[in-house]
């Protein structure tokens, strides 16, 4: 072979007997100098095996799996026009923990089982383009950030010395893709992996019944899948002693009935939510289409997912902040009529700020509920249990209500989360905070 170059494992220091984790290149790749060719893992680090000169792969005398050492051949190369380098030592990345087996066959895309063609209508998943990625210019640990993410790397531009692509790069990425219009389907342009579900047939297993699924299902199961995927969900969980609120609530609900309105909690939990939605305006805003800002409002406009037969709605009570206890409640009872009736427009279920599903009329505690976008966070409340809870000299009955904060964490971090969940519970456990 003219020119051929033996590409061995170079001076690693100390370490010995280290796995091949990945081998980013094939026979009859053309490679440049530094360019890596292989990525070895330890204990305690990651490393690349650069090529030590322009050229193209021969022959790969190693595999995945094995374990190699100083001076184990890894592959021929017949050098190109350049002059090899003199030296050629493995690049270290920062030390990341070995990820459990399952985790790592699942980052790595398996091939799609055959199926039937989808209708025309139907997009085709995004699918990785291996060979693009093998020969993308990063680090082992930018590869694996990629992965986890389900980006294609082939697509990223890098901005690193020689166009390597960095963290920040494939991150730039992701915010670029998500602010694109997209439908409901999943993956978008992220160059997520996922094979299509394969179909079942049931009956082989057992009688079944077919029940089609009702118009409201069919519209909002694609919207809540696009907002799980494409937004970033966290959730902080709560409770908020209800002990006054409660007895507040029942001294005037007999009063409300005379003038045929019903005084539920959630008119209160609506007046809570806007102060602390004043006191942390970030939770009462929407990121901009291009995902570089945070478009802030001035108005008040709430939420109230509702469970009907059809399935879920969440039409919006607006100004909230400019009535009372009691007109949010007649406003609500009006609400629930003609949404029974049918006779909801789609002027009612837009605008919203804030939303809240309130489980509490049904029972459980806490659960993950999806923002609606484009929202930043939803408000879950369970249902209202009495608890012994410590007051410093002894244990007394409380009454606790549990919430459940999902929030957006391109826009909301932990740390604001879980202040505003405090302020909130604090603002319920006082009913005098509402009149502030």
């Amino acid at each position: 072979m003219a020119n051929a170059i033996e590409v061995k494992v170079p001076d690693i220091g100390d370490f010995k007997n280290i796995p091949v984790i990945e081998i980013l290149v094939k026979p009859g790749d053309t490679v440049r100098a530094e360019d890596p060719l292989v990525t070895l893992e330890s204990d305690k680090a990651t490393m690349e095996v650069p090529s030590p000169a322009a050229g193209t792969v021969k022959e790969i005398r190693i595999k995945v799996g094995d374990k190699v050492s100083e001076g184990a051949l890894v592959l021929m190369l017949e050098a190109g026009t350049e002059a090899p380098a003199a030296v050629a030592k493995a690049s270290p990345a920062p030390a990341a923990p070995v990820a459990p087996v399952a985790a790592a066959q699942a980052a790595k895309p398996a091939p799609a089982p055959a199926a039937k063609p989808a209708p025309a209508a139907a997009p085709a998943a995004v699918a990785v383009d291996e060979a693009g990625f093998g020969k993308a210019h990063a680090s082992p640990s930018v590869r694996r950030f990629s992965r986890e993410l389900g980006v294609d790397l082939s697509r990223v531009k890098g901005s690193g010395p020689k166009d390597r692509v960095t963290k920040e790069d494939v991150q730039a990425f992701v915010k670029t893709e998500l602010s694109k219009p997209r439908g409901a389907e999943g993956g978008g342009g992220l160059g997520f992996n996922l094979p299509p579900m394969q179909p079942v047939d049931f009956a082989k297993f057992g009688p079944v019944t077919t029940q089609p699924l009702s118009r409201i299902k069919k519209l909002s199961g694609g919207f809540l899948h696009r907002n799980w995927v494409s937004i970033p969900h966290v959730t902080q969980h709560d409770e908020a002693d209800i002990t006054e609120l409660e007895a507040f609530r029942k001294t005037q609900s007999d009063e409300a009935k005379k003038s045929g309105i019903k005084f539920t909690m959630l008119g209160f939990l609506m007046k809570a939510a806007v102060v602390a939605l004043k006191q942390f305006p970030e939770f009462n805003a929407s990121l901009s289409p291009d995902g570089e800002s945070l478009v802030l409002k001035n108005y008040f406009h709430i939420g109230v997912a509702v469970d009907t037969p059809g399935g879920l709605v969440v039409p919006v009570i607006r100004d909230v902040d400019k009535k009372g206890l009691l007109e949010i409640a007649k406003e609500l009872g009006d609400l629930s009529g003609r949404m029974r009736n049918g006779k909801i427009s789609p002027a009612d279920l837009q605008g919203g700020c804030f939303s809240i599903s309130s489980l509490g009329g049904i029972g459980g505690t806490f659960f993950t509920p999806i923002i609606n976008a484009p929202e930043v966070a939803i408000l879950g409340v369970g249902k209202a249990v009495m608890k012994p809870v410590w007051n410093g000299k002894e244990f007394v009955p409380r009454l606790m209500l549990p919430l459940s904060l999902s929030y957006d964490h391109r826009v909301i971090d932990g740390a604001l989360g879980a202040r505003f969940s405090t302020y909130l519970t604090t603002v319920l456990s006082d009913i005098r905070r509402l009149v502030l």
